[in-house]
């Protein structure tokens, strides 16, 4: 689940940095009856403020009004919305950064002493795990596995190899969708 928002990749044209870090700040400006609306990122090094287009000259009669109010009011809901929508990233040519802005919650407390989640129940031979995403994060499978079963992911790595570690998806790669694997003791 996300923790933050993302950076947003971008060259800032003040200080040649390549990250923006996304407030939930919006813009609405008016002309007559058109609206453009921009999310408004600074500058993770200088702190310059860049534009994200959301709505660029659309009739205020084709803009939903809860939409407008939730702009008005700056909703990081919203932001946080609008940033995983892959129109927006391609139209603004961005890129999100989702490093330290995700943690992974497998319903069950830590242990101080063992790992947590379902590798902690050595008993059992096969262990099936669902994993499902609260938000759309591109996160390489093996390493939610190896945090959440208390593994190095070298050692998560040899059970794929192994076959004692299989899922329907690859394993090695990113995904941002909900997946199952089986855990081979």
């Amino acid at each position: 689940m996300p923790t933050c928002l993302p950076l947003v990749l971008r060259r800032c044209h003040t200080c040649a940095s390549g990250s923006f870090r996304a407030n939930g700040k919006f813009r609405v400006n008016a002309n007559h009856k058109l609206l453009d609306a921009w999310l408004l990122a600074l500058c993770t090094t200088c702190g310059e403020t860049t534009k994200l287009t959301v709505l660029e000259r659309a009739h205020v009669r084709s803009i939903r009004p809860e939409l407008l109010d939730r702009m008005h009011g700056n909703d990081p809901g919203l932001a946080a919305e609008l940033l995983q929508d892959p129109v927006l990233r391609r139209r603004n040519r961005i890129a999100l950064d989702w490093t330290d802005a995700w943690r992974l919650d497998t319903g069950e407390p830590a242990g101080p002493a063992g790992p947590a989640g379902p590798a902690g129940d050595m008993d059992r031979e096969v262990i099936d795990v669902s994993v499902r995403f609260a938000a759309r994060i591109p996160v390489r499978p093996v390493r939610l596995i190896a945090e959440g079963c208390g593994l190095s992911r070298a050692e998560a790595g040899r059970l794929i190899t192994d076959g004692k570690l299989v899922s329907a998806i690859r394993l090695t790669g990113r995904t941002a969708a909900d997946f199952t694997f089986m855990l081979k003791r």
